[in-house]
């Protein structure tokens, strides 16, 4: 509990502070592509106008008002009322007594003001801040579990935009170096030392390689237009093809140490989405004795300040008052059987909601076995890559230099170019896949929130 109010405190503060920013700090498309845009950059635009962020802020604010409806029960109400009645004179009876006539005046007010206090309700008066600290958590709760989805998604997007850039690289490069290949053979066969097949089988590797150059630009923008889109930036109508965002920061492998057992442990301490539902389910607790509260009696006191017209003269001017007070006791012996339905929808409320913590209990556990493989999966295909590149590149220097030399073929130089930037593009993307992969087991684990305290 001390850790929940601990983390519910850094969390208000840390909600605070960007919904104060976000008035008069909003980052527009000139801001953000005048300069290269860091990756913290780019989350911490994302925590101050990221749609689904700031829908979240407004639920959080939604379940404060609801906190203070459940408390309403238990404090103090204050009323005041009052009322004016006219009638016709026609309408006004009067009574003989004796040598005089009774007429009840045509004319009359009153006016009150009243503290009402319940004091028992069945067990409904210490539910009700039990419920509200209860939805309190619980909104706080959702709120983190939003802000960690959003934030995985655009430290992907921009891994994503990263990636997009490396691989058209790439293909530019092994574009130019089939290019330069195809120059080559060209002035060989003019000289007539390669046959026309080394022609055309260059002019048919570059262009085999265009295509893929091709759809790495339009991976680049689409990356490019999502991130965007999660920044929740609006583009100006001139800009409609490429858009000349840059970004600052490089794909990282940064070390990442941890076994499976730790793992899962520290997912189902740390992970919202659970704690989330173990506070609905004590929040249908709560249902439970607000639903047998109904076959228990209800009492109340009273107390205030009364003001009325004078009951049998016309004189409005003239009026009675006095101070009033009193209690009150009610008891339902028998309403048709309604508690007792309440009683049973929140019994099965409250079983759904233990088996909702038991499935997601598991649902977790599964995130996090599949977060770990495929951390491990990109950790062990990353080390692979490492002496990859080099050696290619090597080959396609011995493959090159024995083609001058007469003792290569020119499919030999194809192959070894070919293998280069296959070699090239597994490397950044398995740097890509580890940083995501990563990525995605830290939220697995419930890491999110310390990363953005951080």
């Amino acid at each position: 509990m001390k850790q929940m109010s601990s983390q519910a405190a850094l969390l208000l503060a840390f909600l605070a502070a960007f919904s104060a920013r976000a008035q008069t700090n909003q980052s527009g498309a000139a801001d953000i592509l005048s300069h290269p845009l860091a990756r913290a950059d780019a989350v911490q635009i994302a925590l101050r106008q990221n749609s689904a962020i700031l829908k979240g802020n407004a639920d959080l604010r939604a379940s404060y008002g609801v906190e203070v409806q459940l408390r309403a029960i238990a404090l103090p109400q204050v009323s005041a009322g009052g009322g004016y009645n006219y009638l016709e004179p026609s309408l006004v009876e009067t009574f003989p007594i004796s040598n005089y006539s009774l007429q009840f005046p045509n004319q009359n007010w009153n006016a009150d003001i009243k503290v009402q206090q319940l004091i028992y309700a069945g067990g409904r008066l210490t539910s009700a801040f039990r419920s509200a600290k209860l939805t309190r958590e619980q909104a706080l709760l959702n709120y983190q579990t939003t802000l960690a989805d959003t934030l995985l998604a655009v430290r992907v997007a921009y891994d994503d935009v990263l990636v997009a850039a490396q691989q058209m690289a790439v293909h530019e490069s092994s574009v130019q170096l089939l290019t330069q290949e195809l120059e080559d053979v060209r002035k060989r066969f003019g000289a007539g030392t390669v046959p026309q097949f080394d022609v055309l089988r260059a002019q048919v590797e570059l262009a085999n390689e265009r295509p893929r150059l091709i759809q790495a630009k339009n991976d680049f923008r689409i990356g490019k237009d999502n991130l965007l889109n999660l920044l929740a930036v609006r583009l100006p109508k001139t800009i409609w093809e490429d858009i000349p965002l840059q970004l600052s920061d490089t794909l990282e492998a940064r070390p990442y140490e941890i076994d499976l057992p730790t793992a899962l442990a520290r997912a189902l301490e740390r992970r919202p989405e659970l704690a989330a539902l173990r506070k609905a389910e004590a929040l249908r607790r709560e249902d439970l004795v607000n639903a047998k509260s109904g076959y228990k009696p209800n009492a109340q006191v009273y107390g205030g300040y009364e003001w009325q017209s004078l009951p049998y003269e016309n004189n409005l001017g003239a009026d009675l008052s006095g101070w009033i007070a009193g209690a009150q006791l009610s008891w339902s012996i028998f309403d048709g059987q309604l508690t007792r339905g309440k009683i049973m929808e929140a019994k099965a409320r409250h079983e759904r909601a233990q088996l909702d913590i038991d499935e997601s209990g598991r649902q977790i556990e599964l995130d996090v076995r599949t977060a770990y493989s495929n951390f491990i999966e990109a950790r062990e295909v990353l080390e692979s890559q490492k002496t990859v590149q080099e050696q290619a590149q090597e080959a396609l220097r011995l493959a090159e230099a024995r083609h001058k030399t007469g003792t290569g073929t020119q499919l030999d130089v194809l192959g070894a170019q070919t293998a280069l930037t296959q070699a090239r593009t597994t490397q950044v993307q398995a740097l890509h896949d580890y940083a995501v992969a990563r990525a995605r087991l830290q939220r697995a684990l419930g890491e999110d929130m310390e990363i953005i305290q951080k």
